[in-house]
């Protein structure tokens, strides 16, 4: 099983469907991982009812945090904010599919990180908001 997930995190990396920048947009935010230099920026648009209608996200990095991002705003296409809210690492993880050493959790929870931060319009990124 783990193969398969290997080839999906590499299919979402190799040829993300939500890579870009969104203008006009909503919601905005960027942020980096110091331990590896991963860095993710997500963009969405909001439609009525808080319900995302759009997403991308752009950056660099390793292959699991630039397919986690894919994987993660493919996942919240018509989500209302509230529900982005409430995802947890685990729904991210699960996601990935993979089991992941601490560095490469970081690199996988990047993406989750900026989102929440950017939903909830903080200034700045907190691993709090991925537990």
């Amino acid at each position: 099983m783990d193969d398969l997930y290997r080839e999906i995190i590499i299919e979402h990396y190799k040829n993300p469907g939500y890579r870009g920048k969104l203008d006009p947009h909503d919601f905005s935010f960027a942020d980096s991982n110091p331990l590896c230099g991963d860095h993710i920026e997500v963009t969405l648009r909001v439609g009525a009812g808080g319900v995302i209608s759009e997403a991308a996200f752009d950056g660099h990095g390793c292959a699991i945090s630039q397919a986690s991002a894919d994987l993660l705003l493919e996942s919240i296409i018509g989500k209302s904010l509230d529900e982005v809210k409430q995802l947890t690492k685990q729904d991210l993880l699960d996601l990935i599919g993979l089991d992941l050493g601490p560095v490469r959790l970081k690199c996988a929870l990047l993406s989750l990180k900026v989102l929440k931060a950017g939903v909830y319009g903080l200034g700045a990124a907190s691993d709090d908001l991925v537990d």
